[in-house]
């Protein structure tokens, strides 16, 4: 943060405040795991400021023209677009994102505001055809009206695009936020209260804070708020809807995403695709892939790719432009990471490439492809998030789509096929909310409708998607 201008505190209410007592989060570089920012964590006399501005920033949003919301948009779009070198190191640091990928959430980022700015003046609701029987000669539509207040919670792995991935919608449709970013990555998120206050938007309409959990609870169970968004954990996730009483609920959550590779495919192709795909930014993506069923006839050859591919990805510092594979985020993450290899081995896995810890100091973990798993190994049943992944053979392709299923998680899949019938069969019965054909998982564009299904989550993301989350239809008939 060293040369950074941007003010650090809890954004309440329009204002920069310090804690009122002695309790700070301490952010550190992931790599270097020195500090780099003290930040204040909100009482409980903060969290009430920011929930009672935020429903009278939401009155006040609320009767903004779409033309108005689009416009301060366009001019948040702007004040980022101007911010990008810092934003990067931010992102780099706080995150341990390598260069490369913090830079394409930097553009993400700029999309994901840019398509907002259009959604604000597009959004609407739809005729409802009556004219007959009893609503003969009747008229009816409905608009879509702003739900209320929201609370986002947001977590560490794209510390800004999936802050906005909440903020820039619930701005566009008239939504007033309560953001409260992941502890381990605050930074990109103060940012951008950095940057709403630069463009001038009114105190109340967005409010960005830091604190523990039992303040995070208040907000949670707080009936003033209308909705929580929330990205993160299933574990979490399930335990905030079961607390947040009857206001609306919108989850993002785990995956272990799966890939099948059909045979006549480009193996080696593929194979370099599904190596990035598995271990960018140490597979700390709730769509990497994580399970890869390969069909038999083409099994070892595929492997042997593979694991080709898996050698020549680059471990190291992230600021790095040729580093894939960075740090995990925490010291737990590397001992729990290296304690589920060590279990699926006592139980038969065998370890293809990896299955060490690279450098205990920078908390990095070899990229690591095992095989011969099964039920109930947390390699191949839970979520990762580290640099696993397995691989095994099926004898069909209707087998593979039984294998993927057979999880708890719902996200996305990924099929390789030039089989047409195959595409189609994928779409039909593999359980999951997005199929994407030929290539990994991973692929998100920010415009497009994600979420899962399962235990993956309710609800789904992307700016059009998320805006009718946050409103509701408004019927009129005359």
């Amino acid at each position: 943060m060293s040369g950074s201008k941007m003010k650090l505190g809890n954004y309440i209410n329009g204002k920069w405040k310090d804690s009122l007592r002695e309790e700070f989060l301490i952010v550190v570089d992931k790599y270097t795991q020195e500090p780099i920012a003290k930040l204040p964590m909100a009482c409980e006399s903060d969290i009430e400021e920011a929930i009672e501005s935020s429903v009278k920033g939401f009155n006040e949003l609320r009767s903004w023209s779409a033309g108005k919301r689009s416009e301060h948009l366009l001019k948040l779009y702007n004040a980022l677009k101007n911010r990008q070198e810092e934003t990067v190191n931010i992102i780099i640091q706080e995150a341990g994102k390598p260069r490369s990928y913090a830079e394409a959430e930097f553009k993400r980022c700029l999309a994901t505001i840019e398509n907002a700015v259009s959604e604000a003046k597009r959004f609407s609701g739809e005729m409802i055809p009556i004219d007959f029987d009893g609503g003969t000669g009747k008229t009816a539509f409905t608009k879509r009206f702003p739900i209320g207040p929201i609370l986002c919670i947001t977590p560490f792995n794209f510390p800004l695009n999936l802050v906005l991935h909440k903020v820039a919608p619930a701005l566009a449709v008239g939504c007033s936020v309560i953001v409260k970013p992941a502890p381990q990555a605050p930074l990109s998120a103060i940012l951008l209260a950095n940057l709403l206050e630069e463009v001038g938007y009114p105190a109340g309409i967005a409010n960005i804070l830091n604190c523990n959990v039992p303040m995070a609870e208040k907000m949670v169970k707080d009936q003033r708020l209308s909705m929580v968004s929330f990205t993160g954990s299933e574990k979490v996730g399930w335990y905030i809807k079961s607390i947040c009483g009857t206001k609306k609920i919108a989850l993002e959550l785990g995956g272990n995403a799966a890939v099948i590779v059909d045979k006549g495919t480009d193996l080696k192709t593929i194979a370099k695709t599904v190596a990035n795909g598995a271990f960018l930014y140490s597979g700390q993506i709730c769509i990497s892939t994580q399970r890869i069923y390969v069909l038999e006839s083409v099994f070892e050859e595929f492997k042997k790719n593979l694991v080709e591919e898996i050698k020549n990805l680059n471990m190291g510092d992230p600021k790095d432009n040729k580093t894939t594979v960075g740090p995990l985020i925490e010291k737990i993450h590397l001992q729990r990471i290296k304690e589920w290899v060590k279990e699926a081995q006592n139980e038969g896995a065998e370890v293809l490439i990896g299955g060490e810890v690279e450098d205990a100091d920078h908390n990095i973990f070899q990229p690591t492809l095992m095989t011969k798993t099964k039920s109930p190994m947390k390699v191949m049943d839970e979520e990762a998030f580290g640099p696993i992944a397995i691989i095994e053979k099926v004898e069909s392709f209707d087998k593979a789509i039984e294998k993927v299923n057979a999880s708890k998680f719902g996200l996305q899949a990924g099929v390789f096929t030039n089989d047409f019938e195959n595409v189609k069969k994928s779409h039909e019965r593999l359980e999951v909310a997005g199929v994407i054909i030929n290539n990994v998982p991973g692929f998100r564009i920010d415009s497009m409708p994600y979420g899962g299904i399962k235990m993956s989550g309710l609800g789904r993301e992307g700016i059009k998607y998320a805006m009718e989350e946050m409103s509701e239809p408004r019927l009129l008939v005359y």
